[in-house]
């Protein structure tokens, strides 16, 4: 029997460099991102680069930070929590290669549309925050991705992903 992919945790702050809260449910908001997240009040840490990106959403699968987790082990170095990794949606039962193969991709979260926009590189913010070390060289290859919300409405903890494109 194969399991489908689900929402494990959904995290959000309110401004660049805050803890991240893990929440049961939020609204997405189409265009915008989750309801009161720092990049849907354009508070993020990186809301006014140039270009701009579309930060709606962040995305990371679960399998994918438990592998980094276990590099960071194997340096010696301190694992990062699921809030720690600054994701807002962790998936469970997708392969990392999965999840960033929907970039360019439609698919749903529970009812709500969005579209995969690039992966979500890892960059060294979680490690500065947290005063650790490692989360680019580990989390690379397993960063996630980014992705537009194309509709509006309300996701939760085990809601489904589910991708219908090729």
């Amino acid at each position: 029997m194969s399991l489908s992919p689900t929402i494990d945790s959904i995290y959000t702050c309110a401004r660049a460099g805050e803890k991240m809260i893990r929440y049961e449910k939020v609204k997405l908001v189409k265009g915008v991102g989750i309801d009161g997240d720092r990049y849907a009040l354009g508070l993020g840490a990186y809301s006014n680069l140039t270009p701009k990106k579309i930060r709606d959403v962040s995305i990371i699968a679960k399998i994918g930070t438990e592998i980094s987790n276990r590099l960071l082990k194997y340096d010696g170095l301190i694992e990062f929590d699921l809030s720690e990794t600054r994701r807002n949606i962790i998936i469970d039962q997708m392969e990392p290669v999965a999840l960033n193969a929907l970039v360019g991709k439609v698919f749903y979260l529970g009812n709500i549309k969005l579209q995969g926009t690039e992966l979500c590189e890892p960059c060294e913010r979680p490690a500065k925050l947290l005063n650790k070390k490692g989360f680019m060289k580990a989390y690379d290859n397993h960063g996630g991705i980014r992705a537009e919300v194309l509709g509006t409405g309300e996701i939760k903890i085990g809601d489904l992903l589910i991708c219908n494109e090729k």
